[in-house]
Order: structure tokens, then C-alpha cells, then sequence
């Protein structure tokens, strides 16, 4: 009788995996109501990814400090997961209300064609105030519903990041900022200078961008220029496309009548726009050269030999010790920060403005600078 009910329960449970296996094979191959498979599979990666970061988003609700949850933090080259890093400055938003619509229009172009492989997390840091913290976490639980890969949120505090800087920018900022009280004469807009000693070690490589930003590749794309930087790079960049910086350094282009300073491409040396910024903070930490150049007396002498007074933040700093190290910089094609704006067009330099604002190349991401409209596809 034993023998016999043992039997029974084996052939009861052999008939339950047979029925087993045939629903999973008319589910997967003859199709269930109106949900394909392919459907299904979306649907299931959506749904992982929006658990796999929601999480994130709640537990950095009030941190000021990174925050990475599940997986290491690891550079490209590295098995296993892989982090990619993103910062973006998200301040003040509730006092200029078209920022949001700027950082809506940058994280859904993103996401439309953001694309990465199983193993791979992008991590989205945000600097932020706390009123405009909350108002990126409702607008970030709306966005993110619809991204295919795996994903973090971290948000930082701007004023703990504020006060680490600060010691380091001081004299950079007087030379680089427009004035007291004034936009850019915050230290926070000279992070990018110094955020090799902000964040974590394990974090090698991250990108910063503008707000003001539409997407037309993916992003990911983007972070594979890392492999082209040369042995001394430590900063991928592209070149400003107006003639901004033959302007600000019209006293030493009139003392040096043959220079390439303030020239535009690609023979000259027109500047850099800090919209799209590849920051190897590995390279930036190693590099000797770069590290003398954040000293107070470096930026001072700098400053005197190029008669240079900017107020625009990093993207001055960087764009006079290219002028002298053009070696730390890895040059970005246009294609990566197509700048829209054409102010200097108007000022005074319309002969010479199609030189420095002509972009031959498939456009990859957009960039709307000096509030310039993004246009529809």
C-alpha cells in the first residue's frame, strides 16, 4: 500500500510539471489575451528597474552624503556590475519655475534613448536645495516609471557641498564670478574644479551636465569617450561655439597679435563650454599639473598672464588652463554639446560667428544655453 501511494504522489507530481511546462509554453508561444511575450518582458524590466531605484530615491530623502544601495561602485573596465555616474545641479527650482521644465525635458529625452546592458546601473546624482529636492522626487517618480535599465537616484545637499568647497574655489571664484550675490559667484558652480576630492574613491569616473539639455543618442554612448582620452587627460569637453572667450581675452590677444588664444577652430583655442562635462576623477586625483593649478598662487599668476577676469565659474577656470595646458583636456566633438545660443552674433561679432558656431556633425545631444529654446522634433 505504501509502495503504491508513493508511486501515486510521483505520478501526481510528474502531471503537475507537465501542465506546468505547457502553460509556460502557450504563454510564451501561443500568446496570452492581448500581452505578447515581448510585451511582458518589457513590462517586467520596467517594473525592475523602477523597484531596483525607488528605493534609492526614498532612502536619500534626507541624506546629504552618497547613498549607492545594491551594487559596488566600479569603473568601466570592471566584471560585475557597473556603475555609471551622472550629476546634475538641480537648485533653486522653486524660484524659477522653468528649470523644471528644463530637467523634465533633459531626463525624458534621456530616457527615451537611454539603453544598458543587464550588469550595468546608471546612478543620477543631484545637487540640490531642499525645496527643489522635493520637487526632482516628484518629478523623478513620474519619469523613471518608464526606463528599461536599472537605475540609482542620490541627491546631495548644496550646502554641505558648499561648505567643502569653499576652501577650495576661494580665490578662483573671485577671479570667475560675476559678482557678489550673483548666480555663478556661488561655489557650488565651481564643483566640477574640485569634485575629484568630493566624492568617494570608488567613484572613477562621472559626467555633469547642464540642465538645459535634449538628448538624441543614447547616453551611454557618451561614457565610452572616456576610452579616447590621451595619457595626461583628465577632462572630456567640447569647445565653445561662440566667440565668448576672444572677447574676454581681447588685452592679451592685443599684446599677443599672433596667438591662438581666442581663435576659433580648429586651428585656434576658442574656450570651452562646461554644458557637457567627462570628469576623470582617478586622472584628476593623480595628476600632479592639475592639482598645482587649483592653488591660490597658480590661479593668481593665470589670471595676470592672460589679463582674465570671467563670470561664468568652471567653465572660465577650465578654459584659461587650457589655454596653457591644453593637454589635460580631451576635446569632445561638437556633436556632443551642440549649443544653441547665438548672442554673440548680436554683439558685435557677426562677420566672424559662423566659425566658431558651425557644427558639421550628427548631432547627439542639444543644448539650449543662454535660455535659448529647444525645439520639437
Amino acid at each position: 500500500m505504501a509502495a503504491g501511494r508513493i508511486i501515486t504522489m510521483r505520478s501526481y507530481q510528474a502531471l503537475l510539471l507537465f501542465l506546468a511546462a505547457l502553460a509556460v509554453f502557450a504563454f510564451y508561444y501561443l500568446g496570452s489575451g492581448r500581452e505578447s511575450f515581448s510585451s511582458t518582458t518589457r513590462r517586467m524590466k520596467q517594473n525592475s528597474a523602477a523597484e531596483y531605484a525607488m528605493q534609492d530615491l526614498d532612502l536619500s530623502a534626507s541624506s546629504s552624503e552618497l547613498k549607492l544601495g545594491e551594487g559596488k561602485s566600479k569603473n568601466l573596465e570592471s566584471r560585475g556590475v557597473e556603475d555609471y555616474h551622472l550629476l546634475m545641479m538641480f537648485t533653486k527650482v522653486d524660484r524659477s519655475p522653468g528649470l523644471r521644465d528644463k530637467f523634465e525635458l533633459a531626463l525624458s529625452s534621456l530616457l527615451k534613448y537611454g539603453k544598458f546592458e543587464s550588469n550595468e546601473v546608471l546612478s543620477l546624482h543631484f545637487v540640490s536645495d531642499e525645496p527643489s529636492k522635493e520637487i526632482g522626487k516628484t518629478v523623478l517618480r513620474d519619469l523613471l516609471l518608464g526606463a528599461t535599465f536599472k537605475y540609482k537616484v542620490i541627491f546631495h545637499d548644496v550646502g554641505a557641498l558648499t561648505e567643502k568647497l569653499f576652501p577650495i574655489v576661494e580665490a578662483m571664484q573671485k577671479l570667475f564670478s560675476a559678482g557678489s550675490g550673483t548666480y555663478y559667484s556661488d561655489s557650488i558652480f565651481f564643483l566640477s574644479v574640485a569634485l575629484h576630492h568630493i566624492m568617494p574613491k570608488d567613484i572613477t569616473r562621472i559626467i555633469q551636465l547642464d540642465l538645459d539639455l535634449k538628448f538624441k543618442t543614447n547616453i551611454r554612448e557618451l561614457f565610452e569617450e572616456f576610452d579616447n582620452f590621451l595619457q595626461a587627460s583628465v577632462i572630456g569637453i567640447a569647445q565653445e561655439m561662440q566667440p565668448v572667450y576672444r572677447h574676454t581675452f581681447w588685452q592679451y590677444r592685443r599684446e599677443n597679435p599672433n596667438t591662438k588664444v581666442g581663435e576659433p577652430p580648429p586651428e585656434g583655442m576658442p574656450g570651452f563650454n562646461s554644458g557637457v562635462m567627462l570628469l576623470n576623477l582617478e586622472a584628476m586625483r593623480q595628476s600632479k599639473l592639475y592639482n598645482q593649478l587649483l592653488e591660490p598662487t597658480a590661479v593668481r599668476q593665470l589670471a595676470e598672464k592672460y589679463h582674465f577676469k570671467g563670470h561664468l565659474g568652471d567653465q572660465d577656470f577650465f578654459s584659461m588652463i587650457g589655454m596653457e595646458h591644453p593637454e589635460l583636456f580631451y576635446v569632445l566633438d561638437c556633436s556632443w554639446n551642440r549649443q544653441l545660443c547665438t548672442w554673440w552674433k548680436d554683439h558685435g561679432y557677426a562677420d566672424i560667428f559662423d566659425q566658431y558656431y558651425k557644427c558639421e556633425s550628427h548631432i547627439k545631444i542639444l543644448h539650449g544655453n543662454c535660455n535659448t529654446p529647444i525645439l520639437e522634433d
